[in-house]
């Protein structure tokens, strides 16, 4: 995703700029720790940010230390904007967010993601649109748009893999196609893997630098998180964790194999489980009736954890992750899911794989992977506030 830097001294403006977007304020002594420069490279690149007006200083004391407080270093939010587009398989989600992640505007709107990509793309792009004019915000002022698709992402192409799951977006260069609408750079990833650098950045896994983020919705996916960021294999298709075969004799699934996990513990597969019993019901009302005590409504999240921890007990035996983030619609249903996923996972694990791991419900809920979408945007934009400073440089 990141192309290769002119020269030491914008790399060296980059790597500052990336210290503050994920871990700012800071002092220098901090970012020089952070990014292994020395001192004075840190003050001189500081000075250049100051000067370009992308970072603000003040004097602070978080740590409650005696002496003179370091000066605390911050990108300035007014400095620039990102746009996050979260693609659901039923609707979609529009954030446009300062540079230090804080939500001016959000919209969204329900309709069949997976058979339509141009029609999505179309209401996407208007959304972009209303939520600028919401927030205040003019198209150049935003440094660019992070888009999440629940789908296995080709990055060299910025488009979905070819698959049944989204059959409309077969052949579709989608970031490009969203990009040339909204004229802002675009940048593509999977939408489980976003959700967990959401959750890794802002939620429950904070710091956490090997994490799995399992995203139980619509569908099920997971994001894996090593040494802080997400992982995507070799072609983009690590997480799908959602079609590991948990029954050959089991429902045909959407992938077209048969048995997959997201057949019996996706968001819609509980709800069809209790369509003869209880009627038309949506996730929302699932989970509010198990927390009333419905045995039946009960009975299918826990079926589900017990599900999903079996396939994550094959992936913690494989990734050895320090915590397990459980995230999306299902997610809400706390305990009475977690409770049976982790007891699948004692079962199921090396003991010597799950020494230590922490299994807790993700703290972003439904926003994660448009939260997620608009930290990898503010990620991806180093280049954009590089550029900006070094032709500022250049002009001095």
């Amino acid at each position: 995703m990141t192309g290769s830097l002119g020269s030491l001294r914008e790399l060296n403006r980059l790597r500052i700029v990336d210290a503050l977007r994920h871990d700012g304020p800071a002092s220098r002594a901090d970012i020089a720790r952070q990014t292994g420069l020395s001192a004075s490279t840190v003050s001189s690149v500081i000075g250049e940010l100051q000067s370009a007006g992308f970072v603000v200083e003040s004097e602070l004391a978080p740590d409650g230390r005696q002496g003179r407080p370091a000066a605390q270093l911050t990108l300035d939010p007014s400095a620039g904007a990102a746009v996050g587009l979260d693609f659901d398989h039923d609707k979609v989600r529009v954030a446009v967010s300062d540079l230090a992640r804080s939500v001016l505007a959000e919209a969204s709107v329900r309709l069949d993601v997976d058979q339509d990509a141009t029609a999505a793309i179309e209401h996407a792009s208007d959304l972009v649109g209303q939520v600028l004019d919401e927030a205040g915000v003019g198209p150049g002022q935003v440094l660019g748009a992070g888009m999440a698709l629940p789908g296995p992402v080709d990055h060299a192409r910025g488009a979905l893999h070819q698959s049944p799951i989204l059959s409309g977006w077969t052949g579709v260069d989608a970031a490009s196609e969203l990009q040339r609408r909204i004229g802002i750079p675009v940048h593509l990833d999977n939408d489980a893997n976003l959700g967990a650098l959401a959750e890794v950045t802002l939620g429950a896994g904070r710091n956490a630098r090997s994490a799995a983020y399992i995203q139980m919705s619509s569908g099920i996916g997971a994001g894996l998180i090593v040494d802080g960021r997400p992982y995507h294999g070799h072609r983009g298709t690590a997480g799908e964790i959602g079609h590991v075969l948990v029954d050959e004799q089991g429902l045909i699934c959407r992938c077209g194999n048969r048995g997959c996990l997201e057949t019996l513990a996706s968001g819609p597969a509980l709800l069809a489980l209790l369509r003869s019993s209880h009627g038309d019901l949506t996730v929302e009302r699932l989970i509010e009736i198990a927390r009333e005590g419905d045995p039946g409504a009960r009975r299918v999240i826990a079926d589900a954890g017990r599900a999903v921890g079996r396939a994550v007990a094959g992936l913690c035996n494989l990734f050895n992750p320090e915590m397990v983030v459980v995230g999306g619609d299902l997610s809400a249903a706390g305990e009475l899911l977690l409770d049976p996923l982790r007891e699948s996972i004692e079962r199921y694990a090396l003991p010597a794989a799950t020494e230590n791991l922490d299994v807790v419900a993700g703290e972003l809920g439904e926003r994660a992977n448009l939260l997620g979408a608009l930290a990898l945007a503010i990620a991806q934009s180093g280049e954009a506030v590089a550029a900006r400073i070094a032709g500022t440089v250049s002009a001095a």
